[in-house]
């Protein structure tokens, strides 16, 4: 089975239930697979969220597999991050650390930004799937 880490945009859709994520999250795990997040998720998240969405939010986040943000994760983001920036590409640091924790722990990253993650070696769900 496939363990696939969310981006912030997918966790904030399935909360609020838009764009079919809950139902296409909830299709995964019924499939046997892993839904994942890490610190980044964590706080993009509640950085916007709303009192309404409080117990919603706690109990979708806590539903997740937990992926430290390690030395060498941290390394690798900012190695992605100035790798992109030599090639003109300003890739937002919480990106980066989110791509790495993708490719360090070799999980399949759901996001509706795949312009954010050019790295080739992460592999990308797309809706659909």
């Amino acid at each position: 089975m496939t363990t696939y880490l969310l981006d912030a945009n997918i966790i904030i859709d399935a909360i609020n239930d838009k764009r079919n994520w809950n139902a296409s999250l909830i299709g995964l795990v019924e499939r046997g697979h892993t839904l994942a997040c890490c610190a980044i998720n964590i706080a993009e998240v509640y950085a916007g969220v709303r009192p309404k969405e409080e117990q919603k939010t706690g109990a979708l986040l806590h539903s997740l597999r937990l992926y430290p943000i390690t030395f060498a994760v941290a390394e690798l983001a900012g190695r992605l991050k100035r790798q992109y920036a030599l090639q003109g590409k300003t890739l937002a640091i919480t990106d980066t650390m989110l791509a790495a924790v993708a490719i360090h722990h070799q999980l399949r990253l759901i996001t509706d930004n795949a312009k954010d993650f050019p790295m080739p070696e992460i592999s990308l769900f797309r809706s659909g799937e």
